[in-house]
């Protein structure tokens, strides 16, 4: 067994864990909203945030294929892969209402909750980063215009969706962070 193959069975996990508390809120929500008799809102925004979520974590799956070689098994290591997975994990749990009955609106709970998430994805985005930075053969990839550009429109999107005051511009720029994932997994 690797290196790569000891420490990525962890984030793995832990990454796994994450798309699953995604799915299974989605899920919830929806048996929820079929209920006979029901009043839960599942709106646009609380969807469109999971979705969201889900590809931002496919992201840093895949991101992990590209510092393989550079993986080391250590305490450090093992630690701050928890550290980072866990994170996401946190930030995933919350993207649905635990509770559906007494949080009918999803789009109220959008607007609860939506600094806490989108804030920690911006932190690992810039944990990640300054990992790329650290590594001498992924440095130079980051100063490309292309790289430069996607990672500016996702870092914009992503403080518009954690302040937009608006229903309806929130509805848009989570959106454009959706539109942003699709077309960049599509080149």
């Amino acid at each position: 067994m690797s290196d790569f193959e000891f420490i990525f069975a962890l984030y793995g996990l832990l990454l796994g864990l994450s798309l699953a508390e995604v799915l299974g809120g989605l899920a919830r929500a929806i048996e929820a909203r079929l209920r006979p008799g029901s009043t839960v809102r599942i709106g646009w925004l609380t969807p469109l945030l999971g979705a969201f979520v889900l590809l931002d974590l496919l992201s840093f799956w895949q991101a992990a294929w590209v510092v393989r070689d550079t993986v080391l098994v250590s305490g450090k290591a093992l630690m701050a892969i928890t550290a980072f997975a866990g994170a996401y994990y946190l930030a995933a749990h919350l993207v649905f209402p635990r509770d559906v009955e007494n949080q009918p609106d999803f789009d109220a709970h959008f607007f609860r909750v939506r600094r806490v998430i989108i804030g920690v994805l911006v932190a690992l985005l810039i944990c990640q980063l300054g990992l790329y930075a650290s590594l001498p053969t992924i440095a130079p990839h980051l100063l490309r215009p292309l790289a430069l550009g996607l990672v500016a429109i996702l870092l914009l999107l992503m403080g518009a969706a954690m302040f937009v005051p608006t229903e309806r511009w929130a509805r848009v720029v989570m959106l454009a962070l959706v539109a942003r994932y699709v077309v960049v997994y599509l080149l």
